[in-house]
């Protein structure tokens, strides 16, 4: 089952969990697609954890995240389609792209966020989301990044986070693509839809609340 099902059995129920996100405030001041990032001496990390709307809206809520991108990442398939990547034939997995001002927010940080906001313990799946695309993945940008996050996975796999092994994967990034228009600031732009409702709320508010101080003042 892929997040295109689940989305369809979710909206049939949508209205027995519209209370979930009620009270949730809507997600501004979010940067454009189009703004020129290399100018503003700001880093780059990606990282696959399930669904690329998910990893969006989370990392959109921290502080020192300037834009986040949906995309795709490691397959071998020149600018391939949604589509294609559900299908599985393209070895992409879905990712979010996160740029972000290392004078406010580490990578380490982010490697933090990026454990606890997903289950890094299950191959190729989360939750009813299932498929290589869907795989727990850090694509490192350099060396640096490299190192970094091969400790923090130990660390976090001998730390009692997750009661199973850690299955995370951690590889270059290579054939990286925006995904479409329409998978951009998802979660923001679709409240109400079913998937966002049921499985992206709470995911977000799991995370606000476990790293409250780390918050854009929008996000509290």
């Amino acid at each position: 089952m892929n997040k295109l099902l689940t989305t369809t059995i979710l909206t049939l129920t949508f209205s027995l969990f519209l209370s979930c996100v009620k009270g949730q405030k809507t997600q501004s001041k979010i940067i454009s697609m189009d703004q020129n990032t290399d100018s503003l001496n700001l880093d780059t990390a990606t990282f696959g954890a399930g669904c690329f709307w998910c990893v969006e809206a989370i990392f959109q809520d921290m502080k020192g995240v300037v834009k986040v991108e949906s995309g795709y990442a490691g397959g071998h398939v020149k600018n391939p389609s949604y589509k294609e990547v559900c299908a599985g034939t393209t070895g992409h997995t879905e990712v979010a792209q996160i740029y972000f001002d290392p004078k406010i927010i580490s990578y380490d940080t982010l490697l933090t966020i990026f454990w606890h906001a997903h289950d890094p313990t299950t191959m190729n799946r989360q939750g009813n989301d299932v498929g290589y695309q869907y795989r727990s993945v850090i694509y490192y940008h350099n060396e640096k990044q490299k190192e970094q996050a091969e400790k923090s996975k130990a660390e976090t796999d001998s730390s009692g986070l997750w009661e199973n092994p850690i299955v995370t994967a951690i590889e270059p990034v290579n054939n990286y693509y925006p995904a479409e228009d329409y998978h951009q600031n998802y979660f923001s732009n679709n409240p109400n839809q079913g998937y966002c409702s049921y499985v992206i709320a709470p995911k977000v508010q799991k995370i606000r609340k476990e790293f409250k101080d780390l918050l854009k003042e929008h996000a509290e």
